[in-house]
């Protein structure tokens, strides 16, 4: 990990978490004064437990211990009427819980796992997000799962048009279900790779957005690049010197997920196809899962790809095979009116 990431990104960790208590802190104020009841109990609860401990400090532990009792049920007795007064004006106590990003590490980037310290998956896939540039899953938020709309997709037979024997909705439908499968069991080694082919504007890329949205909100990591930028970086990464390069490069063996997009696009060299079938074979050694997607045909691969990499994707990899009309036209068409 870079450590100029590293601090970066928890200096923003710190300054977000520290935003939203302030954020809960200022709801909370502005409900209770505008509500005399609750801050009136607020204040006597806050009253009792400051005289309370006061008194705590010059008894025995025998009697600290009765004390304390006593102060915890003088307190659940005054939580009890708040939280009467906050149903009377429709609201509970959780409205005043800070609202974070990350409700496991609760915007600290970091969990306790077998009473070990360790980094949260959430600020994992911040410090991969920064170290390569992932522009593309800004657009998760809107290419998801849930966004998903079979309506662009034709219900007609037409084997000759599309060269499929079922319609495009029916086998985008197939190829949904098994991508949500895929994206909830990548550490799983009975689940397969996928290989998204097809040509461009069927929906590839935003299923791959989909799938990535699901990885992550599952907890895993995912690095996601275009062909050509990631063969580009590979390049420099693993003829480089340095330990934080070093470092990027292993992560491409390491991450939960690794999604090429537009494979075919990229300038090869023959550099390249070695580190693309290293890619390929020790991700699938490690059972490190992979997602690709090109808008070349299989005879189109096998003609670019030398078999040792063509072996492992109609081998190791679901082959979905994405058919119908343009849908980004068909956009443009329905914006038009």
């Amino acid at each position: 990990m870079d450590l100029e990431i590293y601090k970066k990104k928890i200096k923003e960790y710190e300054q977000k978490r520290e935003k939203k208590i302030n954020e809960a802190k200022l709801k909370k104020e502005k409900i209770y004064n505008d509500s005399p009841s609750l801050k009136k109990l607020e204040e006597e609860k806050n009253l009792i437990a400051v005289n309370i401990f006061r008194k705590m400090l010059t008894m025995n532990d025998l009697d600290k211990q009765i004390e304390q009792e006593n102060l915890e049920i003088k307190l659940k007795k005054i939580d009890k009427k708040i939280d009467n007064e906050l149903k009377k004006i429709g609201i509970s106590n959780s409205y005043f819980e800070p609202n974070f990003d990350c409700k496991i590490c609760k915007d600290t980037g970091f969990v306790v796992k077998d009473n070990k310290t360790e980094y949260c998956s959430c600020f994992t896939q911040q410090v991969i997000n920064e170290t390569y540039q992932q522009i593309n899953l800004e657009r998760i938020y809107e290419e998801n799962f849930e966004t998903f709309d079979f309506g662009y997709y034709s219900d007609v037979v037409n084997e000759e048009k599309y060269g499929a024997k079922k319609s495009p909705r029916k086998n985008i439908e197939q190829i949904k279900k098994i991508s949500e499968k895929f994206a909830n069991n990548i550490l799983s080694k009975e689940q397969k790779n996928l290989l998204f082919v097809g040509n461009t504007g069927l929906g590839k890329t935003f299923l791959s957005n989909c799938i990535a949205k699901k990885v992550l909100q599952n907890g895993n990591s995912v690095i996601y690049q275009t062909s050509p930028i990631l063969m580009d970086k590979i390049m420099k990464l693993s003829f480089s010197f340095e330990d934080k390069d070093k470092l990027q490069y292993e992560k491409i063996f390491d991450v939960d997920l690794l999604i090429i997009d537009d494979l075919g696009t990229e300038t090869m060299t023959n550099n390249k196809y070695t580190e693309l079938f290293k890619i390929i074979n020790t991700r699938l050694t490690k059972n490190k899962k992979i997602l690709i997607s090109t808008n070349l045909t299989l005879n189109q691969l096998f003609e670019r790809y030398d078999e040792r990499v063509m072996s492992r994707l109609i081998g190791e990899f679901n082959i979905c095979k994405f058919v119908g009309d343009d849908i980004r036209l068909k956009k443009k068409r329905i914006s038009k009116i």
